[in-house]
């Protein structure tokens, strides 16, 4: 042996390898690897041991008890009974959350079933059922509830009466019953809120999740429309659903959206709004990259298309992605009045976005840098007005545009009729006060005044939240560097939208990139009968909507 080492030794210094140490040190981390391989794989093998339903009745107990900290949990209750089949008593008990479940259902179709004595026979001749088979006769022939299902694993049982479900365990089986008997107060279908319009449907989503899904499919009859279920939050575990139309959709869209989803890992989450924030491709831009809506009809109209929706338990928003700029500026009931109506409305929505965005901006310019651009007794009529201001113009705008976004706020978060009154009355007030008091002057009012007008005609509440604060950043560019400034922001700007995307989608298409011959159609929407395509950035499996003569009354 001490000759072996020193050859070792004598090998190491001529063809300078690593130490013996080293590789020994090498060969024991690979053992400890593979320990705990060892170590993982036996983890997992006592969790599907643990996790597996008990054939003893008091072990399935005490585990619920573990599980939900009896008697800490005072709003689950435990329900003892017993199955009486011809002459065999079978223990059980039932267990669920109060709150959570309909009592009526739960005593009509499961505990009555259960608690009768059965007779099993057929024309008076006994039928001998063997033991092993009581639990398919149970859920097949004596439960009367439509939605049951017979799980071996305790994590099933779980998750069920964790959301409105009852778990059902038998004595001497290793098989339970999870039975889907929801019944908490939720608000009914009600009008749309932030979505209002006068021609169309008046239904909105609530708080249900299949209370929403079923108004989508009440308005798409069509079996091709998938509802894949999802849990979200490793605590909440909320129930999420994406909707789809399967061969509509495409395929890597569809992919890309249920990977983003799956990919989350968060402890609570509980309305889309914190959802949108964690799968949006960019959370800086102004601009949301997901459309929010509460109207049913919106949604089945943009699943028509090619789109993927996704629905929250407890949240009556439902995203819609891809979205593009043009989808954030469009109305619901663009689709629904006349062609000439429409373009005429969605004229007036853009010149609106445009003053929100660049009035007061330009007032600026004009006034410091650019007097030869207005009329002379107008340039006058402004000095005229600012002569007693002992403020500059840039000064004065961000007075009046902060005091603005204060009184908004405070109507909003005052509750019932003395919101608006306080905008109203507190703008007036505010603003009259300010000019007497030499402060501000009159035009700058009528300018913050028409800019914080034109901001709410915009569809979309998040885009025009984003126009709001890109307002400031055009005011100080406008005092700085003039139209100049305004130009480059709007360079800028535009940059930064055309490289973002929205789900693989150029969020300004088809604009930018250029991806449809006619792009004016969907700035200015095309006559219903001639909209014959879906959008082509989406890339459809279905180009084609309708007919090429969809009018065949016409022929």
């Amino acid at each position: 042996d001490e000759n072996l080492s020193g050859f070792k030794d004598l090998l190491g210094k001529v063809f300078q390898f690593s130490e013996p140490v080293e590789h020994e040190s090498f060969i024991l981390e690979e053992d400890e690897r593979l320990k705990k391989t060892d170590v993982k794989a036996k983890t997992e093998e006592q969790f599907k041991e643990e996790d597996r339903i008990r054939k003893n009745l008091s072990e399935n107990l005490e585990f619920i008890k573990v599980k939900y900290t009896i008697p800490l949990s005072g709003d689950l209750v435990i329900r003892d009974f017993d199955i009486v089949v011809k002459t065999r008593v079978i223990k059980a008990f039932m267990v669920f959350i109060d709150g959570m479940v309909d009592r009526k259902v739960i005593d009509d179709d499961i505990l009555r079933p259960f608690m009768i004595p059965v007779a099993v026979e057929i024309k008076g001749q006994e039928i001998q059922i063997p033991d092993d088979k009581i639990p398919d006769f149970i859920l097949n022939q004596l439960l009367t509830h439509n939605q049951i299902k017979s799980v071996t694993q305790q994590h099933l049982i779980v998750e069920e009466v964790n959301f409105g479900g009852c778990g059902i365990y038998l004595d001497g089986f290793d098989v339970a019953f999870a039975a889907d008997v929801k019944g908490w107060e939720h608000r009914g279908v009600d009008k749309p809120i932030t979505e209002l319009v006068i021609r169309g449907p008046q239904e909105g989503f609530n708080e249900s999740l299949r209370s929403s899904s079923a108004l989508i499919r009440k308005r798409l009859l069509d079996e091709n429309v998938i509802a894949e279920s999802m849990r979200i939050g490793k605590r909440s575990k909320s129930p999420c659903c994406m909707m789809y139309i399967k061969d509509i959709a495409n395929e890597s869209l569809v992919a890309e959206v249920k990977r983003r989803l799956l990919s989350i890992k968060v402890d609570y989450i509980s309305d889309t709004g914190q959802l949108e924030q964690f799968i949006e491709d960019s959370s800086f831009l102004p601009a949301p990259q997901i459309l929010t809506t509460e109207r049913p009809d919106r949604v089945a109209n943009f699943l028509t298309e090619g789109r993927v929706a996704v629905i929250m338990n407890g949240s009556p928003f439902v995203l819609v992605m891809p979205a593009t700029n043009m989808d954030l500026i469009t109305s619901p009931e663009d689709a629904y009045v006349r062609y000439p109506l429409s373009v005429v409305l969605k004229g007036i929505r853009l010149l609106a976005i445009f003053v929100t965005l660049l009035l007061p901006a330009i007032y600026i310019a004009i006034t410091n840098f650019h007097h030869e651009m207005i009329p002379t007794d107008l340039l006058f009529a402004i000095e005229a007005t600012r002569e007693k201001v002992p403020f500059p113009s840039v000064l004065e705008l961000l007075f009046m545009e902060v005091a603005f976004e204060l009184i908004r706020e405070a109507g909003i978060r005052i509750p019932g009729p003395i919101g608006p009154t306080l905008g109203i009355i507190g703008g007036l007030i505010l603003g009259q006060a300010a000019v007497a008091a030499n402060i501000v002057s009159p035009i700058l009012i009528i300018v913050v005044a028409l800019t914080g007008i034109c901001s709410f005609a915009v569809p979309n509440y998040s885009l025009a939240f984003g126009y709001r604060i890109l307002l400031f950043a055009y005011i100080f560019l406008a005092a700085s560097a003039g139209l100049f400034g305004i130009t480059a922001g709007l360079f800028i700007h535009g940059l930064w939208l055309v490289s973002t995307k929205s789900f693989g989608v150029p969020f300004l298409a088809p604009f930018g990139p250029k991806t449809m011959e006619n792009s004016l159609g969907e700035i200015f929407r095309k006559p219903i009968w001639d909209d014959e395509k879906r959008p082509d950035y989406l890339s459809p499996k279905q180009i084609f909507k309708q007919e090429n003569l969809s009018r065949a009354w016409i022929k």
